[in-house]
C-alpha cells in the first residue's frame, strides 16, 4: 500500500485505509498501538492536531512506516485521481 500524504487529514485517511485492510476495528488498533479508540477515531478523521509520537504508534501497529522522498510535481487534480 502507497499513498500520498501532504496533509494531515490526508494521514489521517491513509491510517483508516490501512487499518481497514488489516481488517482491524478502531478498538483492536487502538489496542495495539496502546493508545484510546476515541484518539483513533479523530485522527482518522482529521489527524490536525494529532502528536507525531501518536501517529507513530499507530503506523507501527500497522506495520508501517513513513519515507521522506521529494514532493511530486503533480497537480491537485491528478493527485485525487489517485485515491
Amino acid at each position: 500500500m502507497k499513498q500520498i500524504a501532504r496533509t494531515p487529514k490526508d494521514i489521517g485517511h491513509a491510517l483508516r485505509a490501512a487499518r481497514k485492510a488489516k481488517k482491524l476495528t478502531q478498538a483492536e488498533l487502538a489496542s495495539r498501538s496502546g493508545i484510546w479508540q476515541r484518539t483513533v477515531s479523530t485522527i482518522e478523521t482529521n489527524a490536525s492536531g494529532a502528536k507525531l509520537d501518536t501517529v507513530f504508534d499507530l503506523l507501527a501497529a500497522l506495520d508501517l512506516e513513513i519515507q521522506i522522498v521529494p514532493r511530486s510535481k503533480m497537480k491537485p487534480g491528478e493527485l485525487e485521481d489517485i485515491f
